[in-house]
């Protein structure tokens, strides 16, 4: 991109200061990895939790989820584009926009064709709701995008404890985190001892398919070998999330799981596109 393009913004959650270290929140984190992969010069926002609502309808922006008494869930990212004037909401048309918009620029196609089949267990318990990904223009990689976001999302509860609230807005934030999940405090959420210990391996079972599929092509570290994709974002943006918040020694053994794919992966990517670049920060 020249240096003369304006920057894009993106808008990413606050988290503890410096937010450009602690950040893991899973949507944002695609994003930014999808702007860094297509090399587009942006700053990032962040935004304080309790602020999402009105950020999102000062820039024009619906909720882009609805919780399971329609009422409306905003969160982040968003991506803004001063080159075209585009106002994007949502994690995958984000990276369909660049795509589309930008097809060259970068390291190239982030759809490239493969087969991204992905059988996962059904029913999985979440805790908060996800996008909908139907309609959506590439829909191989929506399909997966959304079974990824399922899978991890049901062991989310793992997240709690370790979340790196910023204390500027912590209180409320806790109060919104217990919002979005339904129950009266975040407290009740928070897993130790052998409860903990058993989501663990919960975890570890379930992400054994996905895990499989990191391992069809033996040059890796990516699902397509030496080549990355937005499938390959997908999955590092939830494993961010559990980067940020789980204790180190279980960040360790998820890094080991399935022979180390996963850990091999994140590396991959995070030092490829990971890095926070410009910031903004909005109080």
């Amino acid at each position: 991109m020249s240096s003369a393009t304006p920057l894009a913004t993106l808008y990413d959650i606050s988290t503890r200061p410096p937010a450009s270290k602690t950040c893991c929140s899973p949507n944002p984190t695609k994003a930014r990895l999808a702007l860094n992969f297509k090399d587009i010069p942006h700053v990032t926002r962040w935004v304080q939790m309790p602020d999402i609502p009105t950020v999102r309808r000062g820039l024009g922006l619906e909720a882009c989820r609805k919780f399971a008494d329609g009422t409306d869930f905003y969160t982040l990212p968003i991506v803004t584009d001063p080159s075209t004037g585009a106002v994007v909401g949502d994690s995958f048309d984000i990276a369909a926009y660049l795509q589309s918009t930008y097809p060259n620029a970068g390291a190239g196609d982030l759809f490239p064709e493969q087969d991204l089949s992905y059988e996962f267990p059904e029913n999985l318990p979440l805790l908060v709701p996800l996008s909908d990904h139907t309609g959506k223009p590439h829909p191989s990689y929506a399909l997966f995008a959304a079974k990824v976001d399922a899978t991890f999302t049901a062991h989310t509860q793992l997240t709690v404890g370790g979340f790196p609230f910023d204390p500027a807005s912590e209180a409320a934030s806790r109060v919104e985190f217990a919002r979005r999940a339904m129950v009266p405090q975040l407290e009740v959420l928070t897993l130790t001892g052998d409860s903990r210990e058993r989501a663990m391996k919960t975890f570890e079972d379930t992400l054994g398919v996905l895990a499989a599929m990191l391992k069809r092509d033996p040059s890796g570290p990516f699902l397509l070998g030496k080549r990355a994709s937005y499938a390959d974002l997908v999955i590092v943006g939830w494993l961010r999330m559990f980067w940020g918040t789980l204790r180190k020694e279980e960040w360790e053994r998820l890094c080991k799981w399935h022979d180390g794919g996963f850990g091999r992966l994140y590396e991959a990517v995070d030092e490829a596109w990971g890095a926070v670049r410009e910031e903004v920060v909005v109080v």
